[in-house]
């Protein structure tokens, strides 16, 4: 415990760098699985209008939301990226 507080001035911005970036890797990680999902329901959507499961409007309504989704996914990564 006291070696643990004599290092402190030495392991601590060590530590905080090291939280810094796992939590860097966290949210990249988030953006990264919500695009790869809006990316899945699209295709599985496509699946489903193509199996005759779905009208064409049906289809063109939650196509239009899933890409608007996307767009928006997107955006939000380029904007994040130009601070």
């Amino acid at each position: 415990m006291v070696l643990r507080f004599l290092l402190l001035p030495i392991t601590g911005p060590l530590m905080g760098v090291t939280w810094l970036g796992e939590k860097i890797l966290e949210q990249a990680s988030t953006e990264i699985d919500d695009k790869e999902n809006l990316s899945k329901q699209l295709l599985a959507l496509q699946l489903a209008f193509d199996m005759g499961e779905l009208s064409e409007e049906e289809f063109e309504i939650q196509e239009e939301a899933l890409l608007l989704a996307i767009l928006e996914a997107e955006k939000q990564e380029g904007d994040e990226t130009q601070e």
